[in-house]
């Protein structure tokens, strides 16, 4: 009796260990901040779970430079269907490493900018800028913030897309002065962090007079938590604009599901939670339109972007200009 019940247990649970293996499981590498509970992520991936009929599961792997630094060391190995949170100054580099496949059509788009990429699918967008205390005199653009005392975090352009964005903001403002303003600024940055999220917190401790982050970071003081006392300042050569995209693998054993998830970013489902979780402009507006409170966040007097082709091109050299102020 003994066996037969312990190979009728055995029996159920090779079904149940069936039925669950044929729940298809949908991996996407992000960044750290995307899956913290704060973040898109749980509410994103309870609204497709809803309708997939799958296993979504989110890893975390870093800020966004690291992320592309992931996938490229594990190349046609990686466990991931979809990497999102790569942005323009990465796509060319990620294009090129033959990893990724072209999306279909998409549906109509709400950027700043014309979007004709093939392969990389927009799901958020925004300008980078430094976010300070009301209280503290805002420097007019970054000659001044280099003339004066106030004290700043930046993040590491080798590992995160703000860092590199400030980079390119920098070399796009300036040129060929770029590596003559980063010999200015090193005396006002306190550190350089790994990513975003440190660089955050170390702010809002007070180790700095301003961070590095986006026009729309104040959104979620005010909004969140009812706090106007946080600003970006508006900066007079204008902010460079970061547009957030999603690819899937080429070689994902899902490819069906991995299309549903780069169809469904664009739905309601996903862009209407960005606003008050990712705290950036949707690609696509949800309906009712932005949250209150937005409509106080700065509007640069310029955008300045470079194609992904451009920021591959001059990226390398950018940061090296970079790396050899703060170096001295």
């Amino acid at each position: 009796m003994r066996k037969t019940h312990l190979s009728h247990v055995a029996g159920l649970c090779l079904i149940a260990s069936g039925a669950m293996a044929e729940t298809p499981v949908l991996t996407v590498y992000t960044y750290d901040s995307f899956t913290s509970e704060w973040g898109p992520g749980p509410a994103v991936e309870a609204a497709f779970e809803e309708t997939c009929g799958c296993d979504l599961q989110f890893v975390a792997a870093g800020d966004g430079a690291a992320l592309l630094s992931r996938v490229l060391l594990e190349g046609a190995s990686t466990e991931a269907d979809i990497v999102l949170g790569l942005d323009t100054t990465l796509t060319e580099k990620a294009l090129a490493s033959g990893l990724f496949a072209p999306h279909g059509d998409l549906a109509p788009l709400d950027l700043p900018v014309e979007w004709i990429d093939p392969t990389f699918v927009p799901f958020d967008w925004g300008w980078f800028a430094f976010v300070a205390n009301a209280d503290v005199a805002a420097p007019a653009d970054f000659e001044a913030l280099a003339a004066s005392d106030l004290k700043i975090v930046i993040q590491d352009p080798r590992s995160s897309t703000p860092g590199l964005g400030l980079v390119m903001w920098v070399k796009a403002a300036y040129g060929d002065r770029a590596g003559e303003i980063w010999s200015a600024l090193a005396d006002n940055i306190v550190t350089v962090t790994p990513g975003w999220s440190e660089a955050y917190g170390l702010f809002l401790e007070g180790e700095a007079d301003a961070v590095l982050s986006y026009t729309t970071s104040p959104a979620y003081h005010l909004i969140a938590e009812g706090d106007a006392s946080k600003v970006a300042w508006a900066f007079a050569e204008g902010h460079y604009l970061q547009v957030e995209v999603a690819g899937k693998i080429a070689g994902t054993d899902q490819p069906d599901l991995a299309d549903a998830f780069l169809d469904f970013m664009l739905t309601s489902g996903f862009q209407s939670v960005i606003p008050t979780t990712n705290w950036m402009y949707p690609a696509v507006t949800p309906e009712g339109g932005l949250p209150e409170g937005y409509e106080q966040m700065i509007s640069p007097v310029q955008s300045l972007l470079y194609s992904s082709a451009e920021a591959q091109a001059v990226r390398d050299a950018a940061v090296e200009e970079w790396r050899a102020a703060l170096s001295r």
